[in-house]
């Protein structure tokens, strides 16, 4: 009997300890990449949502209000973001480390910062 005690403790230790850490790291590098790229999409597809709601409010026109259709559509990269963020805290990732995801996706695209913030400023 006090043997099936112990491996029972031994067992809910080990599921423990990899619940803790052994999960997030599964999760961090197995959707990493996926995660680095949905939130990208969904950073574009809002920029573009903004930027075409801007569009029909200043001059309505069926140019301008297809083109927000189209970039409404673009929101669903958001929410695909938004799910395999909450499936990856399911495995206990924490927000730091989401965070941090994010971050070297910026760092490892280089995405031309500069041209970027070109291209999208508004001009008075």
């Amino acid at each position: 009997m006090l043997r099936k005690l112990n491996y029972a403790v031994v067992g809910a230790v080990l599921a423990a300890l990899v619940y803790e850490y052994g999960a997030p790291f599964y999760a961090a590098h197995t959707y990493g990449d996926k995660y680095k790229t949905l939130m990208y999409r969904c950073d574009s597809a809002m920029r573009d949502h903004f930027i075409a709601k801007k569009a029909v409010l200043f001059e309505t026109t069926k140019f301008n209000v297809a083109n927000l259709e189209a970039a409404e559509l673009g929101l669903m990269n958001c929410h695909e973001y938004d799910k395999l963020r909450k499936q990856m805290q399911l495995y206990n990732v924490s927000d730091a480390t989401l965070e941090t995801i994010g971050l070297s996706a910026l760092e490892e695209k280089e995405y031309e910062l500069r041209r970027f913030v070109k291209s999208h400023e508004f001009r008075y």
